[in-house]
């Protein structure tokens, strides 16, 4: 053939059609290179690297046959070029050697390689200027000519040591991490190129491919400037494996020089060159090196490297495809009808709302307690520990009640205890419940805004519809923070209700002829525990000697509690000691006469500041502990009834309500022609995904219907791929 050697194809019958595995990898290379390198599936290939001015590029023109590739002085490859060739048959090619097809330039063939060359250089300076700069997008070249065998190879740039020109400080660690980058996949075949003229020990890129293929499996090293060895020395050893053995080989080959670049020497006029140099040099090896040879060799591997790879290739493509179209759904398919859509989403809200109440949620948190179960957390431990803590007689102390009882006599001495300062007392502490119950509803308000939140976050329209969401949080969050002050006010008539009205009838009232009979028979049992030292007051102790009325009094206390026991069946059976009080009347009526026979001892008039600081009569003491009594069991009862009611009524009044009309809400506010547009527009940051999304699902759906048109190979060994 006249343009030089032509690569002839083994025949289909002798290959079982394996001449059509490069090719359909091509296209499905072509198919991801369109859709940039993001999510690409790892295909087979082969991969050139080496340190800066090692030859790469020169091989590659060996083994094409042809100048396509810039040249200069330092880095001149400084884009990844993925290099297809395909070979066609001579009529295919008619008058031509080959033409050229870029991706980026679709539709367009470059019949004239110097051509090809100036665009690798403008698309070069595109992304990676034009001082020197580097890129890791790649540039996507197909070959089609009857002179090269089917083979894809990416050149990558050199391994830079000293930056120039723009390239920054860290250009050999980016040049580095490129070339591991692409040969981290195993599926693709590291062609190692070095320098014979330098130690094969201290190679950069045997080194950098030992990292990712240290058992050397699918490494092939290529041995360039063989005839710039110092004189008297040879590659021999190199040759055969003995110095570093690599499990694909060591093939070694003649580049042209740069004279012999510069002079434009051909590249057929180079190969026949390089022939005469290994049949002079290294005769005993010449059909195991050189570029004819090599392009054979990567040929063979390649297809090889394919066959093997093939089932996994498949599984990968049909597992993504799966993975995407799954990503896809979650972010909704393109808008059709607005109005529906925005209904679905809204009782969408709505259901689930209701459902992380009530506990029908449909993904359960297993780590924490959520939604209604934090509202019931609230009710029952939050709150009825908070009611625990509140003693029934907190912040009065027997000088309190002891002031409260002399107050509600006025001017007159009582024989009985007063109703209203017990009333008064039992009321100030029913208070007390009144902000434990306002904080329990704030509580509950919290934790609703809380599964408002969670709802958002976890339904995916949501995330495609900001302006929705917002439209949604806001209407949420206006019905609940208006159901706030409802459930307030009706939490403060429970209060009230309880304040209204005291009821000593209640059933579990402790009553007045037991509270009455018990206090009696503490004083008696305080009197004899402590006969020899007068009773002082419960809030300070007196340490001077009783005085001569003190002793009297214990002696006519002493002969009213002598009758209690005699009147406390009577009392027992009294109805009540404010509404009845005929238990009591009748205690201190037995008592009255040696009360009334007991001669007053005149004492002064007691300021106000000493007040507090008086000793406690027997009398007062008793007094004051039937209003504790009462107090304890009257509280007890209220405290219980708010236990049970407020919950009640923040379920009524906020959580029942919120659920009942929470979507009728949704749908009166938002659900407006007017407003669908504007609810629905989706984020820029989700319609940009779902269209890279989408179009690796149509990457995808190619490939498999690419990958589809193999059939499996029958060999019956490796050697049918020579």
């Amino acid at each position: 053939y006249k343009y030089g050697i032509v690569f002839e194809q083994p025949p289909m019958s002798a290959r079982g059609g394996l001449e059509k595995l490069i090719p359909v990898i091509n296209k499905i290379q072509d198919v991801f290179n369109a859709v940039g390198v993001r999510d690409r599936i790892e295909l087979p290939q082969i991969a050139v690297i080496g340190t800066q001015s090692a030859g790469k590029s020169s091989v590659l023109e060996n083994v094409v046959g042809k100048d396509f590739l810039p040249r200069g002085t330092g880095i001149v490859t400084r884009r990844p070029l993925v290099l297809q060739l395909v070979h066609v048959k001579p009529d295919e090619a008619g008058p031509l050697w080959g033409w050229g097809q870029f991706l980026h330039c679709e539709g367009r063939v470059f019949e004239d390689f110097a051509e090809i060359r100036d665009e690798i250089s403008r698309e070069t300076d595109k992304l990676a200027g034009t001082n020197k700069g580097i890129s890791n997008t790649p540039i996507t070249l197909t070959i089609r000519s009857p002179h090269v065998l089917d083979l894809t190879l990416i050149d990558l740039p050199g391994i830079t040591r000293v930056p120039v020109g723009d390239q920054p400080e860290d250009i050999e660690a980016q040049t580095y991490n490129m070339s591991l980058e692409f040969i981290r996949n195993p599926k693709c075949i590291i062609l190692a190129v070095h320098a014979a003229n330098t130690d094969l020990s201290t190679s950069e890129s045997l080194k950098l491919a030992r990292q990712v293929d240290p058992d050397g499996n699918r490494t092939l090293v290529v041995c360039t400037k063989l005839d710039l060895m110092d004189a008297g020395t040879d590659a021999q050893e190199l040759l055969k494996g003995e110095v570093i053995p690599v499990k694909l080989g060591i093939i070694g080959v003649v580049n042209r020089s740069q004279k012999d670049i510069a002079e434009g020497k051909a590249i057929e006029e180079a190969l026949q060159k390089e022939q005469q140099f290994f049949e002079h040099k290294y005769p005993a090896l010449v059909s195991r090196n050189g570029s004819p040879y090599l392009a054979r060799t990567l040929n063979r591997l390649l297809m090889r490297h394919i066959r093997s790879c093939l089932p996994q290739l498949k599984h990968d493509i049909a597992t993504r495809l799966s993975q995407f179209v799954w990503k896809r759904n979650g972010l909704g398919e393109p808008l059709k009808n607005k109005a529906s859509t925005l209904l679905q989403v809204l009782t969408k809200f709505a259901s689930t709302y209701c459902q992380k109440i009530e506990g029908n949620s449909k993904s359960i948190d297993t780590q924490q307690i959520s939604g209604g179960a934090r509202i019931c957390f609230v009710f029952h431990r939050t709150f009825a520990m908070a009611l625990s803590r509140i003693e029934p007689l907190e912040g009065l102390s027997p000088s309190d009640i002891n002031h409260a009882i002399s107050n509600a006599m006025g001017p007159k001495p009582g024989l009985f205890i007063s109703e209203v300062a017990f009333e008064l007392l039992v009321k100030k502490q029913i208070r007390l419940l009144r902000n434990p119950s306002l904080q329990c509803v704030e509580l509950v308000y919290e934790e609703m805004q809380l599964i408002i939140q969670d709802c958002l976050a976890h339904i995916p329209e949501f995330q495609r519809f900001p302006a929705l969401r917002e439209g949604v949080n806001q209407v949420s969050t206006k019905l609940l923070r208006e159901r706030l002050p409802v459930t307030n006010e009706m939490v403060q008539n429970l209060v009230a209700i309880e304040l209204a009205y005291v009821n000593t009838n209640h059933p579990d009232f402790v009553g007045g002829h037991r509270a009455a009979y018990e206090a009696y028979m503490k004083a008696q049992t305080r009197e004899l525990a402590g006969a020899a030292t007068p009773a002082t007051s419960d809030v300070t102790a007196s340490s001077s000697p009783p005085s001569q009325s003190a002793k009297m009094e214990a002696v006519q206390a002493g002969s009213v509690y002598s009758q209690v026991r005699a009147g406390a069946k009577r009392m027992v059976e009294s109805a009540g000691l404010f509404g009845r009080q005929d238990g009591l009347n009748e205690v201190f009526a037995e008592g009255g006469a040696s009360l009334s026979t007991a001669t007053p001892t005149p004492i002064a008039a007691p300021r106000a500041a000493q007040q507090g600081a008086q000793a406690l009569t027997s009398k007062q003491s008793v007094d004051i502990d039937l209003i504790q009594k009462l107090i304890g069991s009257y509280f007890m009862i209220v405290k219980k009834n708010i236990q049970d009611a407020v919950p009640k009524a923040v379920m009524h009044c906020m959580v029942n309500y919120i659920q009942e009309t929470l979507q009728r809400e949704l749908v009166q506010e938002l659900y407006k022609s007017e407003t669908f547009d504007d609810l629905l527009e989706e984020s820029k940051e989700i319609a940009a995904r779902r269209h890279e999304i989408q179009e690796m699902i149509e990457a995808l759906e190619k490939a498999s219907l690419i990958i589809g048109e193999i059939r499996s190979f029958q060999l019956e060994s490796d050697d049918d791929l020579v």
